[in-house]
């Protein structure tokens, strides 16, 4: 048994026994002289629910019958149970990198002390749904449940190299959606409900995962101890990270350095950083470039074959163009110096961005294409952002009016008092489609010559790829040069010309 499973034990034993002696916690978990200590340090210093009275230690925290929030049954989603359990045999027994998530309640005792058990259990049992989910967004494992919280794993058992990055997504993301539902408990309610968060990488063993996808771990080097104290010092409403995360993940968010702090269990002052949002960078090469960039030598033929392919857009033929290697060959370091030779001539550029979890999260390239396209920021209200759209497409043809609500949903913007229509899925993806190419066929679209970034495809989700496909059909009648980079991994039908044509006449 790990030391954060005996924590919990211990914690629920004294709950029921409401004191034991300090001799009786060491037998009953059979700890030794260091355990011992370091499990009354967590439970009276660190999580503060019991005090010590001489050799006695006494439950501090609220009753037994009150305290008792369950997580509500929840199975991992299909795609991720099938990727944990390919991952089955490359992770167990082996040292993983991986960046730990700490969250809980703040002053949960407090809260459930003043609320109904089963009114305090729907709340807890909503929050850790809240939790779950956002977790899985990025896929991270929720490896275990502690109580009035969460801790979860990114990294293992599903490796993922940006780790850090995604951990510091999903606190990113936890944060809005707890906002979000700590206001419906004060609006509802009249509750105050606080959360704190805590980060750190580093290295773990993976042990064995069974056949329920539960997985069993040793950490090395304090990992998840770490975690969780971060977690212990956070503010309310807040996340805070260690040194070791910080330095995976600066420049991607904005890190706010606290100084150095002196956490228990650690001899020297560690530095902690609160996370604030997101950062400056959003790709390897944005970092790379913060720091300088070396020489760019070497590419002259395949710089002439872009340059190529902008005349011939330039001259009324829309132009699509593949930039196809292994990660960390140089795909984006040609697009980007492409692109700045672009923008010294003038030339409007557009992108839109996959990323390691953009599978997760529906139309994220494609909403980044066309938020730069309309001209939308991330400090536009709802409000602007449909002002700006409709203003748009209304100067190019009052006819796009009747597709508004269609597209200030997509946009996640929906008009209130003109909500989207109704339609299953396929016929709203046909509808869309349809909009897109009215777009790109309107004589008002087709001015000067853009060029358009799509960026490390085959991280697109399926909806990115229909509407990729929708853009490809329509390139021909534009002068505009879309510029694509993805592994050769990547297979797509638009790449396919003949399968294209058959699809065409299958419809017609």
């Amino acid at each position: 048994m790990n030391f954060f499973d005996t924590v919990v034990r211990a914690k629920a034993f004294l709950r029921e026994q409401g004191r034991a002696s300090v001799a009786g916690l060491k037998r009953e978990f059979e700890l030794d002289t260091a355990g011992l200590e370091q499990l009354v340090e967590e439970l009276v210093d660190v999580q503060q629910v019991a005090v010590l009275s001489g050799k006695v230690l006494v439950w501090a925290g609220a009753e037994a019958t009150v305290l008792k929030p369950t997580p509500p049954p929840r199975e991992t989603p299909k795609h991720l149970a099938d990727k944990i359990r390919q991952s089955k045999s490359a992770v167990e027994g082996e040292r993983k990198q991986v960046t730990v998530l700490f969250a809980d309640v703040k002053g949960s005792m407090e809260l459930a002390e003043s609320l109904d058990p089963e009114a305090f259990s729907r709340i807890m049992s909503r929050f850790f749904v809240i939790l779950t989910e956002g977790v899985e967004r990025f896929e991270g494992f929720v490896d275990k449940f502690t109580g009035d919280g969460i801790m979860a794993l990114f990294g293992a058992p599903i490796a993922h190299e940006d780790h850090s990055q995604r951990a510091c997504y999903a606190a990113l993301h936890l944060k809005d959606e707890i906002a979000r539902y700590a206001t419906e408990l004060k609006r509802e309610h009249g509750l105050g409900f606080s959360t704190r968060m805590g980060l750190n990488s580093g290295e773990v063993v993976v042990g064995s995962i069974s056949d329920d996808l539960r997985m069993d771990y040793t950490a090395q080097g304090h990992t998840v101890g770490l975690a969780q104290r971060m977690e212990n010092l956070a503010e309310p409403n807040t996340c805070f990270v260690s040194a070791n995360t910080a330095a995976l993940a600066r420049g991607y968010f904005d890190l706010e350095d606290l100084g150095e702090f002196r956490v228990k269990g650690v001899s020297h002052l560690m530095r902690v950083h609160r996370l604030n949002g997101m950062g400056t960078s959003r790709t390897r090469l944005d970092v790379s470039r913060s720091r300088g960039l070396s020489r760019f030598v070497g590419r002259e033929r395949d710089m002439a074959v872009l340059t190529g392919a902008l005349d011939r857009a330039r001259n009324g033929g829309g132009q699509v163009v593949g930039v196809v290697a292994e990660a960390g060959t140089g795909k984006s370091r040609l697009c980007a110096e492409f692109l700045d030779g672009c923008k010294a001539q003038g030339i409007q550029i557009l992108a839109g961005r996959g990323v390691a979890h953009g599978k997760a999260v529906p139309m994220l390239p494609m909403l980044e294409l066309w938020r730069a396209f309309y001209g939308i920021t991330d400090d536009d209200k709802p409000e602007t952002a449909r002002a700006k759209i409709a203003g748009r497409l209304l100067l190019m043809d009052e006819g796009f009016r009747d597709a508004l609500p269609l597209l200030f949903d997509v946009f996640g913007v929906p008009d209130p008092a003109n909500p989207s229509p109704s339609m299953d899925p396929e016929q709203r993806q046909k509808r869309i489609n349809g909009v897109v190419k009215r777009i790109l066929h309107d004589p008002n679209y087709t001015g000067g010559t853009r060029v358009i970034l799509m960026e490390d495809l085959h991280w697109f989700d399926g909806a990115s790829d229909a509407f990729l496909e929708t853009f490809v059909e329509s390139i021909p009648a534009t002068r505009d040069l879309w510029l694509l980079n993805f592994r050769p991994e990547y297979q797509a039908r638009w790449m396919h010309p003949c399968a294209r044509r058959r699809r065409r006449r299958r419809s017609a």
